[in-house]
């Protein structure tokens, strides 16, 4: 049985700006996840519109930040319009350089401008006769929130993706005390890949000095061949958040 090796990276980009606020870096976030190589790439904190900000930054790109960021690479890409307001809205993202056959946008927003939702990605990937689910996730900031998302997700995936479809589950858990970890075990059987990978989950916040572990990759029917945080000194002047990048080997296999 042969295989298809997949990178899969998951990045909060904290819409297109620096740690501090003070620099919007979108144009070096594009370079820099371009150099990964990833074959798909969960995005959370992008801006889809922003009026107010592309009229005072003069290097604000023309299109939504999903696109720019997936220019000529990722040819196939959805959005996750969750957080709307006056001069624009942002959400999540999933970019792709194989087709998207559906997407899914299930907002889970307890609070009018937080950016809280799960966007499930269907992919056909060439040579594999089983569709690829991708599920990026971005979940709240209180207890109370999490515990309530992480039931829509387990439901999402228990009534959308059959149990043979391999399935990765990515993003921004704000999972500190790592409340998440038994729900998804036991519930979908589903494992985290750097726990898999290095017996500890990847500490991802704040990007400058990572402490604690707030970004996750989630996998199902796929075998995991290696998990890194990207932590060199270009990542920590970009996002607050540290990108996870994973690489997988998906089965080709017949129904």
């Amino acid at each position: 049985m042969s295989g298809h090796s997949i990178k899969v990276l998951t990045y909060n980009i904290h819409k297109g700006f620096s740690a501090t606020n003070r620099h919007f870096v979108l144009h070096e976030i594009k370079q820099a996840v371009i150099t990964t190589g990833a074959d798909f790439v969960f995005l959370q904190e992008v801006y889809g519109e922003q009026q107010d900000l592309q009229k005072k930054h003069g290097n604000w790109p023309d299109n939504s930040q999903f696109e720019f960021i997936a220019d000529s690479i990722w040819s196939f890409h959805a959005y996750a319009r969750n957080a709307v307001y006056d001069a624009g809205h942002h959400g999540n993202a999933i970019l792709s350089k194989y087709p998207i056959i559906e997407s899914d946008n299930i907002n889970v927003s307890l609070f009018k401008k937080a950016s809280r939702s799960l966007l499930h990605c269907v992919i056909t990937v060439p040579g594999c006769a089983l569709p690829l689910h991708l599920i990026c996730v971005h979940l709240g900031l209180f207890g109370f929130e999490r515990r309530k998302q992480l039931k829509v997700l387990i439901q999402r995936i228990k009534s959308h993706v059959p149990d043979d479809e391999p399935l990765i589950v990515a993003g921004d858990f704000n999972d500190w005390m790592l409340r998440a970890r038994h729900i998804m075990q036991n519930e979908l059987g589903i494992s985290e890949v750097f726990k898999t990978e290095h017996g500890r989950y990847a500490r991802s916040f704040p990007a400058w000095m990572p402490l604690l572990k707030m970004d996750r990759i989630y996998s199902r029917g796929l075998t995991v061949r290696s998990a890194e945080p990207l932590v060199g000194s270009d990542w920590r002047k970009l996002s607050d958040h540290t990108p996870l990048l994973a690489e997988f080997e998906l089965a080709d296999t017949d129904r």
